[in-house]
């Protein structure tokens, strides 16, 4: 697929060229006029497509601070920075990478570690085959942490599906968590708290079955707003398992159902939720019996991590980093 990628966006411009070369020779009137506009779609397919192939090819060879790891048949891509304990962990949302925690992780490292990672079939990690329910992300992560020198317990941050995931590692490796911060989380019974949810992941996984294809072509990223890296065919066969293996890991993370009084701080925004998410944010809440809910009512759900919102959920991070290292309550 590679090698193919390279060559048929070139076959199908000399098709398209020789086509209109051909038109213009044979056709006159109403023929040529319905032909023409396949023409052009087939150099608009040949240039997306070669624009996708050249942009995979970029993000591949892109070099990063951190280091690729070999946990078991395929390597993951780890980038830790700062010095010091607990390290922070964190878990992007469901298609992102380690990218999504750029505005972030910064603010954490001056006082801690902090490690931000890309799971298999984003950013720069391995890709695999089929998809990974949530059991798999735990045991690819607790190696991959393993592996990299990064000791436990740790304080877990997940945004939006990543809270699940990190809720899956919670249940796997409980005596490997000292805290936790969940960012505007999805709900771990959304099937059931959220009236809408069941016709939005339907959509999700539509859009999603299609969005390899769509990548190929070069037109995954113009209709739906996606940055470059977002819109390669690896990383949109990356998300494609991830929603299509996003029920089995829900239902995984419901097996967490305390973290003790370990601390915990659940993030809201307060902005553009569907029906139902507030409440299922107050019930996350109960987790722990030393957690806090914090709602900004002008956020949105990607704002806590690449917009006006950062700051409150990087205090929030060295709210419960404190609240470890000196004993007291969070507030």
């Amino acid at each position: 697929m590679d090698l193919l990628g390279w060559v048929w966006p070139l076959a199908i411009s000399g098709l398209a060229i020789w086509m209109f070369g051909q038109v213009r020779a044979s056709l006159r009137g109403r023929g040529r006029w319905l032909t023409v506009p396949m023409i052009v779609a087939l150099l608009v397919f040949a240039l997306g497509g070669g624009l996708t192939t050249v942009t995979t090819a970029s993000a591949v060879a892109r070099a990063g601070a951190g280091k690729m790891i070999d946990v078991g048949g395929h390597r993951l891509y780890i980038e830790c920075t700062g010095s010091g304990g607990p390290a922070v962990v964190l878990q992007a949302g469901l298609g992102a990478s380690s990218s999504s925690w750029a505005a972030i992780a910064p603010t954490v490292a001056p006082t801690t570690t902090v490690c931000a990672y890309d799971r298999a079939g984003h950013g720069r990690s391995d890709e695999i085959a089929g998809p990974q329910d949530g059991i798999a992300l735990a045991t690819d992560l607790h190696s991959l942490l393993e592996r990299a020198g990064v000791p436990g317990p740790y304080i877990l941050v997940g945004h939006s599906s990543g809270g699940p995931y990190v809720r899956v590692f919670a249940a796997r490796y409980p005596d490997e968590v000292a805290g936790m911060v969940l960012l505007d989380p999805q709900p771990a019974d959304a099937f059931a708290a959220l009236p809408d949810y069941p016709g939005t992941y339907s959509m999700f996984r539509t859009v999603a079955a299609v969005s390899p294809s769509l990548a190929r072509i070069g037109l995954l990223g113009p209709l739906l707003g996606l940055t470059a890296d977002e819109s390669t065919t690896a990383a949109a066969r990356g998300a494609r398992d991830e929603v299509f293996a996003l029920p089995t890991a829900l239902q995984q993370a419901q097996a967490l159902t305390s973290l003790g009084d370990r601390p915990l701080i659940v993030v809201t925004a307060g902005s553009g939720q569907q029906a139902g998410w507030l409440a299922a944010q107050d019930q996350t809440v109960g987790l722990s019996s030393a957690s806090v809910h914090r709602i900004l009512a002008a956020a949105t759900h990607n704002s806590l991590i690449s917009g006006a919102d950062i700051a409150a959920s990087s205090q929030a991070i060295l709210d419960v980093l404190v609240a470890i290292r000196t004993g007291t309550a969070l507030r």
